[in-house]
């Protein structure tokens, strides 16, 4: 019950970002795996929403790089998710 509360609220908060672009980037992501994301996964994709757009927006689009706090396969997973909907 706790973790269906979790997803549903992390689906919410990647659909309605501020950027349009993040919520179309983080949205789609989200609304397409966050309920087959492990426990540590979905803190890792909570760490992320947790920075503002703009930087996410830079380092989405390779203008600025990633910090190592971010390297990880979710990050990764959001990227190559953009990659192949483009």
């Amino acid at each position: 019950m706790i973790m269906e509360r979790r997803r549903k609220q992390i689906i919410y908060r990647a659909n309605h970002r501020g950027i349009k672009e993040m919520d179309i980037l983080l949205g789609r992501y989200a609304d397409a795996f966050v309920e087959e994301l492990s426990e540590q996964e979905l803190d890792q994709l909570e760490q992320i929403m947790d920075e503002s757009d703009q930087d996410l927006l830079t380092w989405f689009t390779g203008q600025m790089p990633v910090p190592q706090r971010h390297q990880n396969a979710v990050f990764e997973a959001i990227l190559e998710h953009q990659r192949q909907n483009i």
